[in-house]
């Protein structure tokens, strides 16, 4: 096992494993824990059960495992003896002693079926001692059918039952007599009235014969139906603060579920409950769509979450991106950053002109500022991280002393620091993303340091690029466009000779062969 899952999925029935199959399809991670005890282990086949109809329930639950392990979900068989919330969290313990954590838990522990004490009563449930009509009424057709009371909804049953059998009897067992209009009922449907106590159950060569009362009489039938109180297996929610309530029919209890919402969401905020945990009625198909039904709600649950988080995570990296702290930690978590090959821009725009003063913005490990320097420019480069700065003057040093003599390094925050006005024949600011204030703002101080005569040089990454596989920070708000940049130039000072979009080959992060956009602008100060 890992030690943290999305989901920690408590029960393997068929809530359980539908819900881990949409989760792990989800590709969310999950851990089922199943103590290997299912309710309908006697029984012969599922039954209404689209496209598993009559499957016997350990190979429908083998066939919903192996799905699950196909999907990366994984399954460990043992008990959960106890779960802690820890913050938004949960640590699950496994009787195995391993704990693990959980973002979120589904319990789908399932119910027990509390069966009256009757000799031989247990042995035989699930095959000729039933309860459910639509589960086992065709394969009891035809038979003969007692019906044993355990509560007023007796003769309800009885009735329900003659569809399948024109045998049919009702033992009263410790219940009294039905009254004159359902009595009625019952003798128009041809349904006799036993009285009297139960004592036992008979048996012979391994199939049910019939009852006996405790007056001594022999009652035969093929078929017993028992009402059984349903109680939900919730010891585990119990320890979360959520107790399971009775459900009642006409007065009747017929056993206890936890309650939930219509998504399985209980009042414990990362709690669901799925299958007959929380719903005593549901039939396998019924307890599978609950678990998909929950695992819908959790996966939503946790992209809220994830959401959050990202969001979280989205306004500090924008926050750092602009300090000085934040670039030292990226240029410090690599031995370099960027290529150590000039930007292609620059060299398209700049490899005509007449060296002179440059001033390289943002400069980085240096080889924008180096490329200009072997040409003849004198070099002012400038950048936020003195780890970038001392590479670049190691970079220009190992290129020649004459490089490196023409290149002065400035350590500044540009968003802070002052430019000197006109001194410049060529500005050049490749890939400077900022918010658009800052942004606006920086660029209007670097065209302002550029000398008459003299060029500014915008790169930027087109805002297409968001929509490919190229490494991009997706702050969309920081791209532009090269149509932008050069609407925000005073006309009266700036003759824009260039404002285009334009591709170059690169190599994204799977390696592969894409191509990306550049928004440039040359403008020249008049």
């Amino acid at each position: 096992m890992d030690d943290r899952y999305d989901v920690v999925v408590v029960g393997g029935g068929a809530a359980g494993l539908a819900g881990a199959l949409t989760l792990a399809r989800a590709r969310r991670s999950v851990l089922v824990v199943d103590a290997g005890e299912p309710r309908n282990a006697p029984a012969a086949g599922v039954h209404n059960y689209p496209g598993r109809e009559g499957v016997p329930p350990a190979q429908l639950a083998a066939i919903s495992r192996d799905e699950v392990a196909g999907y990366g979900g994984q399954l460990v068989t043992g008990r959960v003896t106890g779960v802690d919330r820890d913050g938004d969290e949960f640590t699950v313990t496994v009787d195995s002693g391993r704990a693990v954590r959980a973002r979120r838990l589904l319990i789908t522990t399932g119910l027990v079926d509390e069966l009256p004490p009757l000799p031989g009563l247990a042995d035989r449930w699930g095959r000729d001692v039933l309860h459910c009509p639509y589960c086992h009424g065709w394969e009891a057709a035809d038979r003969r059918i007692a019906v044993l009371a355990t509560g007023p909804l007796a003769a309800h049953q009885a009735r329900l039952w003659r569809q399948w059998s024109a045998d049919v009897l009702l033992l009263l067992h410790h219940e009294p007599a039905p009254e004159a209009e359902e009595a009625e009922r019952l003798a128009a449907l041809g349904v006799a009235v036993v009285p009297g106590p139960v004592a036992e159950l008979t048996v012979d060569a391994d199939q049910v014969t019939g009852v006996r009362l405790t007056s001594g009489e022999h009652v035969e039938c093929d078929v017993l139906v028992v009402g059984p109180k349903m109680t939900a297996r919730s010891e585990l929610l119990g320890s979360l603060g959520l107790a399971a309530e009775p459900v009642e029919m006409f007065g009747h209890v017929l056993g206890e579920q936890v309650p939930a919402g219509p998504s399985g969401a209980t009042s414990v905020p990362g709690v669901w409950v799925a299958g007959n945990v929380a719903d005593l009625s549901a039939k396998v198909i019924r307890a599978a769509g609950a678990g998909i039904t929950a695992a819908a709600a959790i996966n939503a649950d946790l992209m809220e979450e994830d959401t959050r988080q990202a969001v979280a995570r989205h306004r500090r990296l924008r926050e750092e991106a602009f300090t000085e702290a934040g670039w030292e930690q990226r240029y410090q978590e690599r031995p370099a950053v960027w290529s150590g090959r000039p930007n292609p821009q620059l060299v398209a725009e700049a490899a005509e002109l007449t060296p002179g003063r440059a001033l390289d913005v943002g400069c980085g490990e240096g080889a924008d500022a180096v490329w200009l320097a072997e040409r003849g420019w004198r070099v002012t480069g400038v950048d936020i991280s003195k780890t970038a700065l001392q590479r670049a003057a190691q970079h220009a040093r190992e290129v020649g002393e004459q490089v490196a003599q023409r290149i002065e390094w400035v350590h500044t925050d540009l968003l802070r620091g002052d430019l000197d006005e006109g001194a410049y024949d060529l500005v050049s600011a490749q890939f400077m993303h900022l918010p658009p204030q800052p942004r606006r703002e920086l660029y209007a101080r670097l065209a302002a340091a550029v000398a008459p005569g003299g060029r500014l040089l915008i790169v930027g990454h087109h805002p297409r690029d968001l929509r490919s596989t190229a490494h991009r920070l997706h702050y969309p708000e920081m791209m532009f466009t090269a149509e932008q940049v050069a609407a925000e130039l005073d006309p009266q000072q700036f003759e824009v000779l260039v404002a285009q979009t334009r591709p170059r080959g690169a190599v994204d992060p799977q390696g592969r062969d894409i191509v990306v956009h550049d928004a440039v602008v040359v403008a020249r100060r008049m």
